[in-house]
């Protein structure tokens, strides 16, 4: 007799049978899934799974992985895991990274990894063929959760299958364990590798070079970065920028520059880039040492590579800091050469006397900005307006915007500190003030915002700008 769902340790819950999960799905489901779980069904006890799923003629596409794995997953996890890794080695199918990701989730390996060393094992008794591209599914698999040491025991059954692992196979493992912080294991595998002879590839010395790195083991790192080319991998802008990295948090500064120069001497696939310069920059600025960064430009202007936006900030930012603000503005001079606006380098200058409490200075040279004819940029302009509106400033602030729209600024300032102003405005009873704000609202679409409508609204009205309060008050968001 038929039992539509069976009881186990999960507080008497009914748990669908495979059987009965087929039956309930395969009118949503689509004809393939249907086919490929019938199938599944009469070879539930595994043997002659794979055989009987090759028989399907039906299109294997990731909806059809999709829906066999979710019901598959309800009751019979193991068959739905050996589902996937039959579907992962088919000729005219590919699972995605997506794909990966869900069957990890479905199949709940973070939870249960057993369920993997349950089919490897239900291989190996039932005499399965096993190949090293069924393997590689289970490490893909490992790889989406992040699971280091899952990851190393499938390598290891793949070596007890007589599946040659290969270098593929090993970067896998070798990613996994780096991401940990697992150098020791990771030296270990590459070390195994030589021994099969296999050779590690540019992949390979990357995920060293970067994982040595980021644990301070500069000297290794450093090492393998030679051996590369030993092993005919010439080290690369990655490989350099990993290294470089470690140098700037773990080592020598003058080490840092040293091996930038190195690599502009290398060129080609070590050829720095804007981003090497800019690691290194950021650097310097966290360790208090931005003026001995400013000979990095020097250096970025004689290889030919031009900063870009986020190093000059950042340079500017540390540059003011340390309080060395004259620095900073000379920078400002040295780079808009390299086609970075100069509206821009002195909106940068501006933020960062903000950020580190030189209020004063800031507004000060935000208004020479103005009265220079420079176009300070959105950002800038709100948070300069934003602070005189909580010293109460409010009619410096409403000129400031005055000025801002007279300079032709294209930027856009918060809407909010509109809303602010014409609140402050009113409740200071500068009526005119508050009318020429409300209609430059009207103009520019911009919605009165937060508590203060009401009050704004009889203001105006009160001030004979009827017109003016039914306009502001009908601009929607």
């Amino acid at each position: 007799m038929f039992l539509p769902f069976t009881y186990a340790n999960r507080g008497n819950k009914p748990i669908l049978s495979l059987k009965m999960v087929y039956l309930f799905s395969t009118a949503s489901s689509s004809s393939a899934s249907g086919e490929f779980l019938k199938h599944l069904l009469n070879n539930k006890n595994g043997y002659g799974m794979e055989r009987a799923l090759n028989a399907v003629t039906c299109k294997l596409d990731s909806r059809c992985v999709d829906e066999v794995l979710e019901k598959c997953a309800v009751s019979d996890p193991k068959m739905g895991l050996r589902f996937f890794i039959w579907a992962g080695i088919q000729s005219k199918y590919r699972h995605s990274s997506y794909m990966y990701g869900r069957a990890y989730k479905l199949l709940e390996v973070d939870r249960k990894p057993q369920v993997i060393r349950d089919v490897i094992e239900g291989y190996r008794v039932q005499k399965c063929v096993t190949s090293g591209k069924m393997f590689k599914v289970l490490l893909n698999l490992c790889r989406e959760g992040k699971d280091a040491v899952l990851g190393l025991w499938v390598l290891r059954e793949m070596k007890e299958s007589n599946c040659r692992p290969d270098t593929i196979a090993y970067n896998v493992v070798i990613r996994l364990l780096c991401e940990k912080g697992e150098m020791d294991e990771a030296m270990g595998l590459m070390s195994e590798m030589e021994v099969s002879d296999l050779y590690p590839d540019v992949i390979t010395y990357v995920m060293m070079i970067k994982g040595l790195s980021e644990v301070g083991r500069l000297e290794e790192a450093c090492g393998l970065t030679k051996a590369m080319r030993g092993h005919g991998c010439m080290p690369n802008t990655v490989a350099y920028s990993a290294l470089l990295h470690g140098i700037c948090r773990f080592g020598n500064l003058e080490r840092a520059l040293e091996l930038l120069r190195e690599m502009e001497k290398d060129g080609g696939q070590c050829k720095p880039n804007v981003v090497t310069y800019t690691t290194v920059v950021q650097n310097f600025v966290e360790k208090c040492q931005s003026i001995e960064a400013l000979s990095i430009l020097d250096q970025m202007k004689d290889f030919g590579c031009k900063p870009n936006r986020v190093l000059i900030c950042t340079l500017i930012q540390g540059l003011c800091k340390d309080g060395h603000v004259e620095e900073a503005r000379k920078v400002i001079n040295r780079v808009t050469e390299s086609g970075i606006p100069y509206d821009s380098c002195c909106s940068l200058l501006v933020l960062s006397l903000f950020r580190i409490g030189k209020l004063n200075e800031a507004e000060i040279f935000f208004r020479k900005m103005l009265a220079g004819g420079l176009k300070p940029d959105g950002l800038t302009s709100s948070t300069i307006i934003r602070w005189l509106c909580q010293r109460s400033r409010i009619l410096d602030g409403c000129h400031l915007i005055d000025a801002i729209e007279q300079s032709g600024s294209v930027s856009s300032i918060d809407s909010d500190i509109y809303s602010i102003l014409m609140a402050g405005l009113c409740e200071a009873n500068h009526l005119a003030e508050a009318a020429k704000l409300a209609n430059l609202m009207v103009v520019k679409g911009i919605q009165l915002k937060g508590p203060f409508v009401k009050n704004v609204i009889e203001c105006l009205k009160r001030c004979g700008k009827e017109d003016l309060a039914s306009n502001i008050d009908n601009i929607k968001s």
